[in-house]
């Protein structure tokens, strides 16, 4: 049986390229020296099989190579999706994400905050629950910041990849008050301590303008539970005729909803979306919803943290345009 390779030195990699151990630690770290050097150094450092521990590497850098990404509530298929892509765009800048769930808890969310502030990450990517939470600004102040969806109180983030919400809210209601329908429930995750964000306030200024009757209702996005909430909403005699969920993952609580029931989607209730998850393209019927463009907010969100990290900041200020999908999950009322 051979014996296990001994791991290389950065001092056999000084003296294999005649540098100083200094220098090949910059070199490898791609800093202070030319990019011929580091090109060298590199070289020589794979052919001895050379590899940084991290630790050390960590210690030497001030930098852990990780960055947190805290999500709002991964019971929300959307989100799953953008922390994969996020993950998988992090990685391939040589970054690791560290991915933590707030559960649609606000406190929670704050909590994992501090902790992944604790951890040392070099930044953080946040879909907060609390836009308008006061140790938000705090925080900036010791990690870099990006936020994703609503920009965080007192804009003191290094970044953001907001979303024009007015815009969102306006195609929707729009739409669904072109078909006739003069009464939308509207489900919401957002809790009762967070009632100031954007999408939320939108929504009653722009049923006034367009005179519609809107219920805003507060929904867990679990299946189970945003099914239990609109076999309440939908069962009752005062039934709308028509719901905008601001998760498409809500509106798939209300399609199990309405078999349950016996009720027919468009015919007895239209169904509206807010994030276009590739599933709900599939659905019987296929769901109308508000498209975000998750790879260009992916793209956007992971080149803001990361020139943030590496001291190049450029446009610090993203924001997303939306696009109404429509499909048959929205038609007319019944007379």
């Amino acid at each position: 049986m051979s014996e296990r390779r001994k791991r290389a030195t950065i001092r056999e990699v000084a003296q294999a390229t005649g540098l100083s151990p200094a220098a090949v630690s910059y070199a490898l770290r791609g800093i202070q020296t030319s990019e011929e050097t580091q090109e060298r150094v590199r070289a020589a450092a794979e052919e001895l099989g050379y590899e940084a521990h991290p630790i050390a590497r960590a210690l030497a850098s001030g930098r852990t190579d990780q960055v947190g990404l805290l999500c709002g509530s991964l019971e929300d298929y959307w989100q799953q999706s953008l922390a994969t892509g996020i993950g998988r765009a992090l990685l391939a800048r040589d970054r690791y994400a560290l991915i933590v769930d707030a559960g649609g808890d606000p406190e929670r969310e704050l909590a994992l905050a501090r902790r992944l502030r604790d951890q040392r990450v070099d930044g953080l990517i946040v879909q907060p629950l609390d836009p308008a939470a006061p140790f938000w600004a705090e925080l900036s102040e010791t990690v870099p910041v990006v936020s994703i969806g609503d920009a965080l109180h007192g804009g003191r983030s290094q970044g953001e990849v907001v979303f024009d919400n007015r815009r969102g809210v306006t195609l929707a209601l729009e739409h669904l008050r072109g078909l006739g329908h003069e009464r939308v429930t509207v489900f919401t995750p957002t809790a009762a301590s967070t009632p100031d964000r954007p999408a939320d306030v939108h929504v009653n200024a722009e049923a006034e303008r367009l005179g519609l009757r809107v219920d805003v209702v507060v929904v867990p996005q679990s299946l189970a539970e945003s099914t239990e909430v609109a076999l309440r909403v939908l069962g009752g005699p005062d039934r709308p005729s028509a719901v905008f969920c601001f998760a498409d993952s809500i509106a798939y609580g209300v399609y199990a909803a309405t078999r349950e029931l016996g009720l027919d989607v468009p015919g007895d209730v239209a169904v509206c979306g807010y994030d276009d998850h590739p599933m709900s393209a599939l659905l019987t019927p296929p769901l109308t919803s508000v498209d975000w463009d998750i790879d260009g907010i992916v793209h956007a969100a992971v080149r803001l943290i990361v020139d943030v990290i590496d001291g190049k900041p450029r446009k610090r200020r993203v924001v997303r345009e939306p696009s109404l999908r429509v499909r048959t999950s929205t038609g007319g009322p019944r007379a």
